[in-house]
């Protein structure tokens, strides 16, 4: 039979798998306890980052419907829970193993979707949702004032034609 605080632990798990946009599974083996602490820093406040029991994470993952994870249990295991912009907290996580080589990323989850060690690093090469925001906005804003200013010069062009054509037929009707 279970234990209640097993249980508990589980349910808690099984909570924040299912409120979380994603999840990125990583060995923290030789870190110290400094260097956790830094860790949970650069991962921002859409991040909580939690040393795991692998057996009960692994159980949790499966209640949340995430069965994908399952071959990455294995070695000391820490879970960045993130609730917000992934690429901020995928980045947080690659600059920080980038300092630390014993932070090994082993794979996560995103919106459902199994990633790859590979494709959260490619995650955290992305710019962030605000920066892509922005530059879609001024895309279109770009594009209206394309339309805007072609739209502006078609009537003067149409004016300056008809002045053009004006002009010639009168020297054409001059000249006769």
């Amino acid at each position: 039979m279970a234990r209640p605080d097993k249980a508990a632990a589980v349910a808690e798990l099984a909570d924040q798998f299912r409120s979380s946009n994603a999840a990125v599974l990583t060995e923290y083996r030789g870190l110290t306890v400094a260097q956790l602490k830094t860790l949970r820093r650069s991962l921002g406040e859409d991040a909580q980052y939690a040393v795991v029991k692998n057996t009960l994470t692994k159980i949790a993952a499966n209640e949340a419907g995430i069965s994908t994870l399952d071959d990455l249990f294995n070695g000391p295991t820490a879970v960045a829970f993130i609730s917000g912009d992934p690429v901020t907290s995928a980045k947080g996580l690659r600059d920080f193993a980038k300092d630390n080589p014993n932070l090994v990323i082993k794979g996560g989850v995103l919106d459902g979707k199994a990633l790859s060690a590979d494709e959260i690093k490619k995650l955290a090469d992305l710019e962030s949702r605000e920066v892509l925001l922005s530059k879609l906005a001024g895309a279109f804003k770009g594009k209206q004032s394309q339309t805007a200013s072609l739209l502006q010069a078609l009537p003067s062009k149409f004016v300056r034609t008809a002045e053009a054509l004006r002009v010639k037929l009168a020297e054409q009707g001059g000249a006769e």
